[in-house]
């Protein structure tokens, strides 16, 4: 499943296959899939303990590699004739399950119910005995039979006897040949006889050498000799044949036996496969849950190095059904979103986990997530339109029991749209009610999270004086990105950061730099009639194109208000919302009406937004104010 492979649980399983020694079991680890229920989940993580319990009180358990030992079987079923060393493959597993069976009944004082795995192990002593006498180093030995005996003794009487003629040759007769001994040329004994003297030495050539210049004869004085030796490997071939026959048929009448002892010794494989991985990463079985909970404690991400990992600590549940991380980039989000689903899957899946044996996890139907740019060149997707693209997936799959995963929600289109995208697809997931993580940089997000019942905000923990992330999970925190921050101590140049607080906030002057009021000052007092406001260019930051008046639209509640003050430095703008004056981020705010299409163009905002009092009193001053008076303010 791709929603896997993007958790890299592929890497755990391969891992896990690593430790495993036949290719049988290898493939099972590679198989392996998350439980559908509680009880197949509970049983599988408590193998697994069983078998590490029993590694680490007896040993290492003597696990046979079973190479080409199905190929071996597979040939008995066409009566073909097995070679010794396929005969000593039967062998070395008959001798593996021998000593498996005595390990077991060892491991039978740690109260391992794996254990008892020794009972379904069949012993065959007789067949194993058998092939012992008969196969030494993967040959038919001598004394496999009396007559195999006697024809190799016969075999070697005669060679002796030709060698011993042939060397009387080369003693009388030394000029003739280019070496001083006997060749074994072809299965007959030869003399190397020089090219100039092949007709002083009567006999068969049997071969030449490269250069020609050596001719081995068989002699005709050894030939008899010869003949009879050949009849002799000829009924020692068959003796072979007919010894090497028995044993396959012995292997044959045990084979029932020996397919449960392979499929008892592949399921053992598998289990203490489990068990090796779980000591390789320091893993503990973990409690599986009914309840809809997450509570990960002290968990690395196993695919990291485990001396510099940072333990995650995560919560899900008890009325929380979504939690919203935020932090600047490498922080450790990404990170995070990940050691939770992998872990889960790890868990369901009856492998130890690297946390806390006190965490719980809880049985998915399945986890789902988006992770990555998912950029895709020859499907011509973009970020945007890949990210979307999964996500409506997963909304179309997931379900109350499933675990969504979102990454850098909302990411890779306009800012306003993608804030109100990730709003719709939060919502989304709260009305199908399944447990879900998101990462997002959006402030509008982080307050959804503050408001909205069943969801809450955590962050990634960053050292602002060293810009170093902490990759320290806090739950019930908002993050910053604090990209202006890092900016600014990386050394960006202070007309770009002004600039750049201007873009994302409308900051007129940073504060910095607002000239600090002397103890006595020139006020300017002037009407607070607000002026007709004209059409704005195109470059006007997006926080000032709103005017006094105008009718918005406030996200994600989509609730109506009326524009009362312009932006501050923070970019924030004053909104009259059911009563109430709130300041609002403009990222949330959508033009409804503009205010030339409410009001005249002369219109005093001041009666819609000012109290009596103060109008009363604006009234005074302007009736009173002379033209070039000042006023003085003296402490």
């Amino acid at each position: 499943m791709k929603h896997y492979k993007t958790l890299e649980f592929d890497k755990i399983l391969e891992m896990l296959a690593s430790h495993a020694r036949s290719d049988n079991a290898k493939k099972l680890c590679i198989q392996l899939s998350p439980a559908n229920s509680l009880q197949d989940a509970e049983r599988k993580i408590n193998e697994t303990t069983q078998a590490k319990k029993i590694i680490e009180n007896v040993g290492t358990p003597p696990i046979a590699t079973m190479a080409d030992l199905d190929k071996t079987l597979g040939l008995l079923g066409v009566d073909a004739l097995l070679t010794p060393e396929q005969v000593g493959h039967v062998y070395t597993f008959l001798m593996a399950c021998r000593r498996l069976k005595e390990y077991l009944k060892r491991a039978e004082s740690t109260g391992s119910d794996i254990a008892y795995y020794g009972g379904s192990i069949a012993l065959l002593p007789e067949l194993e005995n058998e092939i012992d006498r008969c196969i030494r180093n993967g040959q038919v030995d001598d004394r496999a039979s009396q007559i195999l005996l006697d024809i190799r003794r016969k075999i070697s009487s005669t060679g002796e006897q030709i060698k011993s003629k042939l060397d009387g040759l080369l003693r009388k007769n030394k000029a003739w040949f280019s070496e001083a001994f006997v060749s074994v040329r072809g299965g007959h004994y030869t003399l190397p006889v020089k090219r100039e003297h092949k007709h002083d030495v009567q006999g068969s050539v049997i071969e030449i050498s490269n250069t020609g210049g050596t001719c081995f004869i068989e002699p005709t004085s050894v030939r008899k000799l010869q003949d009879e030796l050949g009849v002799l490997y000829v009924e020692e071939d068959c003796e072979v044949r007919r010894i090497l026959y028995t044993l396959a048929a012995m292997i044959d009448e045990a084979l029932p036996s020996i397919r449960l002892n392979i499929e008892a010794m592949e399921i053992l494989d598998f289990l203490f496969a489990k068990a090796y991985i779980s000591i390789a990463m320091n893993g503990s079985p973990v409690r599986i849950s009914t309840n809809r909970e997450l509570r990960i404690l002290s968990a690395r991400h196993p695919l990291l190095n485990a001396a510099t990992a940072v333990p995650l600590d995560f919560s899900l549940g008890d009325g929380i059904s979504g939690v919203i991380i935020t932090g600047p980039n490498t922080g450790g989000k990404t990170v995070a979103l990940k050691t939770v689903g992998l872990l889960s899957l790890m868990a369901q899946s009856g492998l130890h986990v690297p946390a806390d044996s006190q965490s719980t996890f809880c049985i998915n139907d399945t986890v789902l997530c988006d992770i990555g740019d998912g950029q895709s060149i020859s499907e011509n997707l973009s970020t945007f339109s890949s990210h979307i693209t999964n996500i409506i997936d997963i909304l179309k799959t997931s379900s109350k029991t499933s675990l969504v995963l979102l990454d850098e929600l909302g990411s890779g289109t306009d800012p306003a749209e993608g804030m109100g995208i990730a709003t719709a697809i939060i919502e989304e997931l709260l009305r199908l009610g399944c447990l879900f993580v998101a990462t997002t940089h959006y402030p509008e997000i982080k307050e959804l999270a503050n408001t909205k019942a069943g969801l809450i905000n955590a962050r990634m923990a960053f050292d602002r004086d060293s810009l170093v992330p902490l990759y320290r999970l806090e739950i019930g925190e908002s993050g910053e990105s604090c990209a202006l921050y890092i900016a600014e101590r990386l050394g960006l140049s202070a007309h770009m950061l002004t600039r750049a607080r201007e873009a994302a906030y409308s900051v007129v002057k940073p504060k910095s730099e607002q000239t600090a009021p002397n103890k006595s000052s020139i006020i300017e007092v002037k009407p607070l009639a607000v002026e007709q406001t004209e059409e704005k260019p195109l470059a006007t930051p997006r926080s000032q194109r709103f005017s006094l008046g105008e009718s918005v639209t406030v996200y994600p509640q989509k609730d109506i208000g009326i524009v009362y003050a312009k932006a501050n430095e923070k970019g924030e703008i004053g909104v009259l919302v059911k009563g109430k004056k709130l300041l609002i981020n403009h990222k949330r705010l959508q033009l409804k009406v503009a205010a030339t299409e409410l009001y005249p163009a002369d219109y005093d905002f001041s009666i819609v937004f000012d109290s009596v009092a103060n109008r009363k009193a604006r009234h005074v001053m302007e009736k009173k104010h002379v033209e070039g008076n000042t006023v003085i303010i003296k402490e």
